[in-house]
């Protein structure tokens, strides 16, 4: 029996992608090799390489202008390829801080040269989105977290930013409509909507590159990944691999905007029950309550925890724990995450409910 993963990454991924990647790795595409031991420069894999840059071109409507690259390290090696790349050394990053991992990437380019936080939430535990603060016309480059995974806020309205925008989207990326020409730089950890860990996703406006004025190790400099098309090294290719199923599987399902809807329907469907429910209440502010990582807290914890980690146990629910942070539940519900799964945990909401 397939559990229900509420997982907030690795995440769940659709089966039939789980089943064609499963078929893959004994025999990928009918080459009688698994994906796994496919040459990253074989004539196959160059073709996997080549859809999934086509299907995010797509998919995010990426103008021209821009690269698509798929590298290692995940997203937290952004936080340091990012000022790497784009802090001079007499200028500084402006970053805002909204949750752990705004906060690591903001400590990194501090490691770099300067930086400076032009908002933050951390005093409230990152319950919000700041509002009221402005984007530095003077700074090499504004840096903000989309998607709050931790926390389960999420930025609704991006500033118009005069300097170069770069967004760390790895939680919502592909989940809802985005204009990729407002950003100069987007990247995103694959293991949340793209596909399985391994592998992040960079989206990057090439004219934004080659004026730092440092000396930049090849394996983090961003104009070596383009010269050779994400392969200066050896890649992730079973990772790329999943992550074109995952797309091509997105895009039979009517691309972005079709998935936006239905996360917007889940979300509803399992804030209303908290909102309803007597005995939780959502950890974020109403305005900034992520569609992708929903967090919420029993209001008596030491009377209901055992029974509904009971409950949630024989429905078949895992990985709902929330972060050690934030304490109580954590629903990761990417595009992946189906309304039918998330009935079945307001089922056991409202059963507890009943019982009390």
């Amino acid at each position: 029996m397939r559990k229900i993963n509420f997982s907030a990454g690795p995440s769940t991924l659709p089966y039939e992608v789980v089943k064609q990647m499963a078929d893959a790795v004994l025999d990928f595409e009918g080459t009688g090799t698994s994906i796994s031991e496919i040459s990253h420069r074989s004539k196959e894999f160059m073709n996997v390489l080549s859809e999934a840059k086509s299907l995010v071109k797509e998919l995010l409507n990426v103008p021209d202008g821009y690269s698509i690259l798929f590298l290692q390290g995940g997203a937290s090696m952004e936080f340091l390829r990012i000022p790497m790349n784009l802090l001079t050394k007499d200028g500084y990053g402006a970053y805002l801080d909204t949750g752990t991992w705004a906060n690591k990437a903001f400590k990194e380019a501090k490691g770099i040269g300067n930086a400076v936080c032009v908002a933050s939430s951390k005093e409230d535990n990152y319950t919000y989105i700041p509002a009221d603060y402005t984007v530095p016309a003077d700074a090499d480059y504004f840096h903000c977290t989309s998607n709050n995974t931790i926390f389960g806020t999420q930025i609704k309205h991006f500033p118009k930013s005069p300097v170069p925008m770069v967004c760390d989207m790895s939680s919502d990326i592909f989940s809802r409509t985005i204009d990729v020409s407002q950003f100069d730089l987007i990247y995103a950890g694959a293991q949340k909507n793209v596909g399985p860990a391994g592998a992040v996703l960079v989206i990057i406006k090439d004219e934004i590159l080659g004026k730092s004025g440092r000396y930049i190790p090849s394996m983090l400099d961003y104009q070596i990944a383009i010269k050779n098309d994400s392969m200066y090294n050896t890649p992730c290719t079973m990772a790329i691999y999943m992550a074109m199923l995952n797309l091509r599987y997105l895009k039979n399902r009517g691309g972005v905007a079709a998935a936006e809807k239905y996360n917007e329907e889940k979300a509803a469907m399992l804030y209303d029950e908290i909102e309803r429910n007597p005995l939780f209440k959502a950890v974020a502010k109403k305005e900034d309550r992520s569609n992708m990582n929903v967090t919420f807290v029993l209001n008596d914890p030491e009377k209901y925890t055992d029974r509904f980690a009971e409950l949630c146990s024989k429905a078949g629910i895992r990985d709902i724990k929330g972060h050690r942070s934030v304490g109580g539940y954590r629903a990761s519900i990417y595009n992946a995450m189906t309304k039918e799964n998330i009935q079945v945990l307001i089922d056991v909401m409202q059963q507890l409910a009943q019982e009390k």
